[in-house]
């Protein structure tokens, strides 16, 4: 769901950069930019056994709402999102790394286009995950007015994934509060 309409800045489509053809894409949140608009693609073999089955869909058929999605993907591509993605994406990359340099907090940065992960760690040789402290880092971004995610399967992993549109200023701004704050922790 949060790896499509060109988030990764290198392809449209999350599953392109793995080399891979699915049976089945889901799709939602981007299409409908808030609206509630979602979709599914599949293989015509699939397809054409989904037509012998019932299917509920609370909001199905809505031409306002596919209005609206076709404008937000008329909108993506016309004001280069996707490049933006990937332009802004490596700004904060470099920044994650340059902050990584500077907190041994910081285990490891990964991620592609504005998809991104920095995961926190107590000690970078053993790996040992630093939840706590992701928690408190979490929680003073967000007092500054940063909000970001947490993840990861122990919680240890800040989540960044910000609007398509953000400004190489708006890169800037997440870097400096999330240095401030791992400088707190």
């Amino acid at each position: 769901m949060q790896a499509g309409f060109g988030r990764t800045g290198t392809h449209y489509w999350g599953f392109e950069t793995q080399g891979v053809i699915p049976d089945i894409v889901t799709m939602a949140k981007s299409i409908g930019n808030g609206a509630p608009l979602a979709a599914v693609v599949t293989t015509a073999r699939i397809a054409q056994a989904l037509t012998s089955r019932i299917h509920f869909n609370t909001f199905g058929g809505n031409p306002v709402v596919s209005a609206q999605g076709r404008a937000v993907l008329e909108v993506i591509d016309r004001e280069g999102l996707q490049a933006n993605c990937l332009q802004i994406g490596r700004q904060l990359k470099a920044g994650f790394q340059k902050l990584a340099e500077k907190h041994s907090l910081i285990g490891d940065v990964r991620g592609l286009g504005l998809m991104l992960g920095v995961e926190l760690v107590k000690d970078r040789a053993t790996k040992e995950p630093a939840k706590e402290a992701c928690a408190e880092v979490f929680e003073r971004c967000k007092d500054m007015g940063l909000l970001l995610g947490k993840g990861g399967l122990w919680g240890n992993t800040l989540r960044i994934k910000p609007p398509m549109g953000l400004t190489p200023a708006d890169a800037e701004f997440l870097l400096a509060v999330l240095d401030e704050a791992l400088t707190g922790v």
